[in-house]
């Protein structure tokens, strides 16, 4: 797995997964430029003199040299890639950096349990229309307790919840992998309530097979889902929640960490998430770690 996947897959902003390697590619290109071939070569010297050569180019953008921000953004590529090269059972390089002032380190934020509990209750207050909340209701259960990616939540069916089998068939997956989901009994309430109270309630809902419509009576797409979690985190009137910057696909992370906590099989979070690997999953792992030695 690429370093750009293992980012992705970990929920970083897209921004992060984007420049990372980018910033790692120059890292290569000089090593290549001092005659290393190979990532064992790679020592803590290396990674200094490197860093020192950075300080002192020429910022292409604007007079003067870069910009502290932009050498934390280097460093934390260099930190991550650590961080990957461990993951991939490589004993990683040797990185002894002192962050410049305000340090970028960019954290990836996963929801306690608490705090999803807020989230669920927050819905009482996230809009003033019921059928609103209702649905708010319903995003949290399909993307949290359901584990889908956003793509996975926008193409979904009312015919796609099955509640006597109580599961979520989810046709759109990656790559157009098609899974079953299971549902709690607390889950199809949720699901039960918008489906049969709130939907009905909307402009021509009839005229939709979407699970989740928008006022107009269409299927509502990915941008309006981030808009509702966006009023949900509102509503909590938690600091710490906003603070977080949550995204649609930190949910889906906050729940494959949530049932590693609880001792779930790798295997079984691998089928839940749609993963075609099981080194995908294994990433939930390295970010529990990650999360406990804080």
């Amino acid at each position: 797995m690429s370093f750009k996947d293992w980012l992705d897959i970990l929920g970083y902003a897209e921004s992060t997964v984007y420049y990372l390697p980018n910033h790692l590619q120059e890292f290569f290109y000089y090593l290549e430029q001092n005659h290393i071939k190979s990532i064992n070569q790679i020592t803590a010297k290396i990674v200094k003199e490197y860093y020192s050569e950075l300080k002192e180019r020429a910022n292409e953008r604007q007079s003067g040299a870069l910009s502290k921000s932009y050498l934390n953004k280097h460093q934390q590529a260099l930190k991550k890639f650590k961080d990957y090269l461990q993951n991939h059972n490589h004993k990683g390089i040797n990185i002894h950096l002192k962050s410049e002032q305000q340090p970028t380190e960019e954290k990836l934020n996963v929801l306690t349990i608490a705090e999803i509990k807020e989230l669920f209750e927050a819905t009482e207050l996230s809009h003033t229309e019921s059928r609103f909340k209702l649905r708010d209701k319903a995003i949290l259960t399909v993307l949290y307790s359901c584990g889908l990616r956003r793509n996975e939540a926008v193409h979904l069916d009312l015919s796609d919840i099955y509640f006597e089998k109580e599961r979520v068939f989810v046709r759109k997956g990656k790559n157009y992998k098609e899974r079953f989901v299971p549902i709690n009994r607390k889950n199809a309430e949720i699901l039960e309530d918008y489906i049969y109270e709130a939907r009905p309630e909307f402009y021509q809902s009839h005229l939709s097979e979407a699970l989740f419509i928008n006022k107009n009576g269409t299927r509502m797409q990915g941008m309006s889902f981030a808009n509702r979690l966006k009023a949900i985190v509102e509503a909590t009137n938690n600091k710490t929640i906003a603070e977080k910057g949550i995204t649609l696909h930190i949910l889906r992370h906050s729940i494959a960490t949530h049932l590693l906590q609880q001792n779930v099989p790798l295997e079984s979070i691998k089928t839940f998430l749609g993963h075609s690997s099981l080194e995908s999953t294994q990433i939930y792992t390295h970010l529990l770690k990650s999360i406990e030695n804080e």
